[in-house]
């Protein structure tokens, strides 16, 4: 797979006048966003925010350049991708800072993105808020208020209402670190003729297989491969352990090892919930770091375990863990942190037919993941990650937890893990840069 070439800008698209059939569709789904929403103001994670999702707080403001990420792992592709994006702007930029206005669905890509702005604060001028409900006519809305020269969407993040309001103002959208599944293809080649009428001026995929499926949904794309940016984000430097969080664990070294289960989702939490049990069983004193995919399962999880009999401890007590019991995380952010410390680790997702998880992070910190048998998400990580031993992947829970016990009773040394996972990330950096190389192209004044 090859970067994506450098290309002379491609001149803005026009403003279109969308087909009829294109546009009574879009009123019907302009309704069922009203029917939708009273039960959306009650949900946990989309009721926070409320009156900028909808608009009601005031339109957005002004920026050169609308970038969505979904949620937290999407924001911090989107940090990665604005830490470079200044060494790429056109001469129209020099001294002065691009105003970028990130949105994302979920309080925990908010608060990366607001960690972000003060990261980057001395070369972009960055402006972190939710991402409105994508309501035909208060995109329209939203799209003329903030007048960006291209809007940027992270991976899969296809709005039917933004990207009409796209079309009709003549604003190129680009889909950088893009990924479609075979699955989610089948599905928008239902309304094939809708997505088509709709479609960004610029793809860029994670993969020949994904760049292929959006070709065939977008034929009319300028459609090309890039590494994913995950890639770059990786640091294979050694790094020390979090004095507060090795606090947490007890001080009887292996004798008391500590076992990342991150990034559970709801749909796998059973099966979870008897590798935790199984684990304190079999590996005595050991100590689970239990990491919810979503904050809102902590209290679910927290029934589950009592119902169990399993001795936990929620992190926030900020008290070290017995032996034989679980630590039930409810600091966002701290995961990779965690991997540090970790003898061995399983990435969620994976358990149920959900795509999986980010299982290359605990390859930086030296610890060989293990994940279920499904991983559609990651595909473009390539299967050569498993035949070079640094991933196992298990066909069920019961061969997950055969695995946590082999990995946490005779522990792989942690520099030879890193050193190979290093080697495999290498040859599959510069993502990134091409991402920022497309996103300057628009971004050269007229």
């Amino acid at each position: 797979m090859s970067r994506a070439t450098r290309h002379a800008p491609a001149a803005p698209p026009a403003r279109a006048k969308l087909p009829a059939l294109t546009s009574a569709m879009l009123s019907l789904y302009g309704l069922a966003w009203h029917a939708v929403l009273p039960g959306l103001k009650r949900n946990k994670r989309l009721g926070e925010g409320w009156r900028w999702r909808t608009l009601a707080a005031g339109s957005p403001p002004k920026a050169d350049l609308w970038l969505q990420a979904a949620s937290g792992g999407e924001a911090y592709l989107a940090w990665e991708l604005l830490r470079r994006l200044p060494e790429h702007l056109p001469a129209c930029y020099a001294g002065k800072k691009p105003v970028v206005l990130a949105t994302t669905f979920t309080r925990q890509g908010l608060d990366v993105l607001e960690k972000a702005r003060e990261a980057l604060a001395e070369s972009i001028d960055l402006l972190p808020t939710w991402f409105p409900f994508d309501m035909p006519g208060r995109m329209e809305r939203a799209l003329e208020a903030i007048a960006p020269k291209a809007v940027a969407l992270l991976e899969t993040e296809l709005w039917p209402g933004l990207l009409a309001a796209c079309r009709r103002r003549g604003v190129p959208a680009l889909v950088l670190n893009g990924r479609m599944t075979g699955k989610s293809l089948a599905g928008y080649q239902h309304v094939r003729g809708f997505w088509r009428s709709l479609g960004p001026a610029r793809v860029l995929a994670v993969s020949d297989d994904d760049a292929a499926r959006f070709a065939r949904l977008f034929p009319e794309a300028r459609t090309g491969v890039m590494h994913n940016i995950k890639f770059d984000r990786l640091d294979f430097a050694p790094a020390p352990p979090r004095p507060e969080l090795a606090a947490l664990l007890p001080q009887q070294g292996a004798a008391a090892p500590f076992i990342v289960l991150g990034s559970v989702r709801k749909q796998e939490e059973r099966a979870v919930l008897g590798i935790i049990q199984g684990l304190l069983a079999r590996v005595p004193g050991a100590v689970i770091g239990l990491f919810p995919r979503h904050m809102e399962r902590l209290e679910d999880w927290q029934e589950l375990l009592t119902e169990a009999g399993v001795p936990f401890a929620r992190r926030s007590a900020g008290a070290a863990a017995r032996p034989g019991s679980v630590l039930l995380w409810d600091a966002f952010g701290e995961m990779g942190a965690a991997f540090a410390l970790a003898s061995a680790c399983f990435l969620g997702g994976s358990l149920a037919d959900l795509g999986g998880q980010n299982f290359l992070e605990p390859l930086a910190h030296g610890v060989v993941p293990v994940i279920g048998p499904f991983w559609s998400n990651f595909a473009w990580v390539g299967e050569e990650i498993f035949t070079t031993g640094l991933v196992r992947q298990e066909r069920d829970a019961t061969g997950v937890l055969e695995a946590l016990c082999g990995l946490a009773q005779d522990i792989p040394d942690r520099e030879t893990v890193r050193r190979a996972a290093g080697e495999y990330v290498a040859l599959r950096r510069g993502g990134a840069e091409a991402a920022c190389q497309a996103v300057a192209e628009c971004l050269i004044s007229e």
